[in-house]
């Protein structure tokens, strides 16, 4: 697959992913949608660096497209669906921070130790809880 071809596709994927994540954080229960998002990774591929990589790339992308305006938490549960999807292990982390008088929630996904969608802005946020594949 060219590297044309291949951005389309992730970038489709991506928006796809990011629609339904947005309908499912607005329609779905929380507990429902942190159940399916501690599900193990059914055929787990381990050297899916690349792949990791091309999913941040297009869920960063399609989140900025006009008209979409995803936040973290759709965006870490597209991020999430599409690397088990490609089996991939990751945790959908959520952390708070305080400021001054304000509380400020944020989700990230992490592959091991590495953060990937959400990652830039986590240092920030205290864990809270983390959901999904385990550390590697």
């Amino acid at each position: 697959m060219t590297p044309q071809t291949k951005r389309r596709v992730y970038l489709r994927e991506a928006t796809i992913a990011l629609l339904l994540a947005r309908l499912a954080v607005r329609f779905l229960p929380s507990a429902r949608l942190l159940e399916w998002s501690a599900r193990p990774v059914r055929n787990v591929h381990r050297f899916g660096t690349e792949d990791a990589e091309w999913v941040a790339w297009a869920i960063d992308h399609a989140a900025t497209k006009r008209g979409m305006n995803a936040l973290c938490l759709p965006r870490a549960l597209a991020a999430q669906a599409m690397l088990r999807h490609r089996g991939i292990a990751s945790r959908l982390c959520l952390g708070i921070a305080r400021n001054e008088n304000q509380v400020s929630a944020h989700a990230w996904i992490e592959i091991g130790e590495r953060k990937l969608t959400g990652g830039d802005e986590a240092g920030r946020f205290t864990p809270l809880a983390a959901f999904g594949g385990a550390k590697t």
